[in-house]
């Protein structure tokens, strides 16, 4: 979809939610459509538009994920952090019907599947490269992750 096509979206999706403002990110781009509304001063009056401004943003350095300031304690803990090995979409079972492949406090064994990343149409299954305890699961299900960011916290056996 154009760039022109998802502003369009995005403005008809402000009217018809009456929002003020939305914001779209994705890997690379964002973008930000906002309403002005009430008074505006003087000396920045500019004539009055009846359709929402729509500008293309830049993506800002986003906020700390709780699953890196969570997996910078680990070490002090005696935990040992399992990694994304690719970018991707997280998920804890095999479908959406299904029970996770494992749960904070199970005990995991080398080459059991943890989860899933889909990455470009593909699922991968993530397996445990040595057996311990799940400790914290740091990603929520269906999250985009990073290369190298931890996913879980496992105590070795």
């Amino acid at each position: 979809m154009a760039v022109s096509d998802r502003i369009r979206k995005l403005i008809e999706i402000l009217r018809e939610e009456d929002l003020d403002e939305i914001e779209v990110r994705t890997w690379f781009t964002g973008i930000r459509v906002a309403r002005r509304r009430g008074s505006v001063p003087a000396a920045q009056a500019e004539p009055v538009r009846r359709e929402p401004e729509a500008e293309v943003a830049p993506v800002e350095e986003a906020a700390v994920p709780e699953s890196v300031t969570a997996a910078a304690g680990a070490e002090e803990d005696g935990l040992e952090e399992i990694v994304s090995p690719m970018v991707g979409t997280f998920y804890r079972s095999a479908g959406p019907e299904v029970d996770p492949f494992i749960s904070e406090g199970n005990r995991v064994e080398t080459g059991q599947v943890l989860c899933i990343i889909e990455a470009m149409k593909l699922m991968n299954e993530i397996e445990a490269e040595k057996s311990g305890v799940i400790r914290k699961i740091l990603v929520e299900d269906s999250q985009p992750v990073e290369f190298g960011q931890p996913l879980f916290l496992v105590e070795s056996a």
